[in-house]
């Protein structure tokens, strides 16, 4: 077989070489050590837990050593696509602070490593297919449709592998001016590897997290090029990866399977291999097993879910690390208050089984991660939330910022912060009783020591003595002398010491006052909250809780 003539023939258009294409990508200058790791995700309008799941371990790879971290559209199959697919993954990514120092933008590119769509590379894969043509490494293949169903029947009715390769691999060896002639008669083809691979043999692999692998060798002549001329993921990314000197590939597992096709293609093309970091799939408890989160059955899969329910970015983030670390929750009990890129994180520390997802576990997260935020930054990130998904509670919660944000602030900071808000859509009910728009009062809470008369007594002799001004001790003094008056004891201890002597504790007084001024029992300190709310609004709902008492 002339393989220059061949390759002449099926790229008579391609002039540059693949030297030319190299120089036009020269190794980065970073420093030792450093990683250069990409976000390849398709446009198909979707993105989910995994494509996060993964971006977080190529953004940490590459920061925490001082690398790069960008950005890859894989766009070849184009029947997968949607509209504004690429808005999607940039605004995805943008809402959960993943920052990319290169890449596609929606513009164009930014960096000198582009394009970085891959549809506007097919000239390069174009230069380096036609070089394996040259060397004996491709070849046109004819088979139909037709063709390739009826091998996969008697591949299954002989029990055996399926796929295009030995026997099977009908245009291996096909004649040049077969091939000519097929050409000229205008039959489509595609443009097949030349696999020297045997299943007979095996190979060695040490991923980053599976550690060392023992894989079947490829022996399957896979398609380098449909028949529109658009590459296959399996060439496209190895020819991009190359370029762009990409030196860890993170992936999901399930690619594990075509791991020795890439290993075999980037030998083949006399090209360092990266290093792979094989993540684990991520799982959830179902009826007492474990299966794959699911996109029909799993609304949590889909990143769009974090942000409609109003789930914290920084929060996801922080759950995330726990998957991905053994160490990362005894790090960060350590070290409460520092950024969680101040973590170590390291591919040693990832599990090679499932990844558990847990929505209660990030529950608790999500407190965990609130309660360490600042008044300035609750308001910020509900403000935003609110806005999109809520814009009447956005109104009230934006109509005086400074009230608002000083009721944030009640019970934040100190050993033992308040951890009362879970997610963003969840102040609206938090902080419901703060707005008249809102409020909607449910006395049943009263203090079963409390009679309806002591009640009304106490809410009406409250309203006359309550003053804004007073500091903390000057009102809890108040509370306490009334609590004397209507036979209470003035101290709790006293209560507990004596309890036949009084009708029940001080704390049964601050709860009379807690059901009628908040409508509930469980709010944030009451003198916080009547200090905002002011003389007017106080003495308003204490009557009228009286009145419906």
């Amino acid at each position: 077989m002339d393989t220059i003539r061949l390759a002449q023939l099926l790229f008579p258009d391609v002039t540059e070489t693949p030297e030319q294409v190299e120089a036009r990508y020269p190794a980065r200058q970073l420093p030792e050590g450093a990683k250069v790791t990409r976000m390849a995700p398709s446009p198909t309008g979707f993105m989910h837990l995994g494509n996060l799941f993964g971006a977080v371990v190529d953004e940490r790879l590459a920061h925490q050593s001082g690398g790069i971290f960008y950005l890859r559209i894989e766009d070849t199959d184009k029947k997968r696509e949607v509209e504004g697919g690429v808005q999607l993954i940039l605004d995805t990514f943008r809402k959960f602070g993943l920052p990319f120092d290169e890449g596609a933008t929606i513009d164009g590119d930014n960096g000198d490593y582009g394009p970085y769509r891959q549809s506007k590379r097919a000239a390069i894969y174009h230069i380096f297919v036609k070089q394996l043509v040259e060397r004996g490494y491709a070849y046109p293949c004819f088979c139909t449709e037709e063709e390739l169903a009826e091998m996969r029947a008697e591949q299954e009715k002989n029990k055996e592998n399926f796929g295009y390769y030995g026997k099977y691999a009908k245009y291996r060896d096909c004649p040049l001016e077969e091939i000519e002639r097929r050409i000229a008669a205008g039959e489509s083809y595609v443009i097949r590897f030349r696999s020297m691979g045997s299943i007979e043999n095996k190979i060695k692999h040490t991923d980053l997290v599976k550690g060392t692998l023992e894989l079947t060798e490829n022996d399957q002549d896979i398609v380098l090029l449909k028949s529109d001329g658009i590459p296959t993921y399996h060439f496209a990314h190895i020819v991009d990866d190359h370029l762009m000197g990409t030196t860890h590939v993170v992936r999901g597992e399930e690619w594990l399977a075509t791991l020795p096709v890439h290993l075999q293609l980037f030998d083949v093309m006399g090209w360092k291999r990266p290093k792979y970091v094989h993540t684990a799939q991520l799982m959830k408890m179902d009826g007492g097993s474990k299966r794959k989160l699911s996109k029909r059955k799993d609304p949590e899969l889909a990143l769009s879910y974090y942000y409609e329910m109003g789930i914290p970015v920084p929060a996801v983030i922080e759950y995330i690390m726990t998957l991905l670390n053994s160490n990362f929750e005894e790090w960060r009990r350590a070290n409460p208050d520092q950024s969680i890129n101040d973590f170590p994180f390291s591919p040693k520390k990832m599990s090679v089984s499932g990844s558990l997802f847990d929505m209660e576990k990030l529950s608790d997260v999500c407190k965990q991660v609130i309660s360490r935020m600042s008044a300035e930054e609750v308001y910020g990130y509900v403000s935003d939330w609110a806005a999109q998904y809520d814009p009447e509670f956005a109104a009230l919660f934006t109509r005086d910022p400074e009230m608002t944000k000083k009721f944030l602030a009640i019970g934040r900071g100190g050993k033992k912060p308040r951890k009362d808000i879970e997610i963003w859509s969840t102040v609206k009910q938090y902080m419901d009783f703060m707005f008249d728009e809102l409020f909607q009062p449910d006395y049943s809470g009263m203090p079963e020591r409390v009679s309806t008369e002591d009640a009304k007594a106490i809410l009406n002799e409250y309203a006359d003595i309550f003053d804004p001004a007073d500091e903390m001790t000057v009102w809890f003094d108040k509370v306490k002398q009334l609590a004397a008056e209507h036979g209470f004891a003035p101290e709790t201890k006293l209560y507990k010491k004596n309890p036949e002597d009084y009708k029940g504790p001080v704390g049964d007084i601050s709860m009379v006052l807690r059901v009628a001024v908040c409508g509930r029992t469980n709010a944030p300190d009451l003198y916080s909250v009547m200090q905002l709310l002011g003389t007017e609004k106080i003495r308003e709902r204490l009557a009228r809780c009286a009145q419906a008492l």
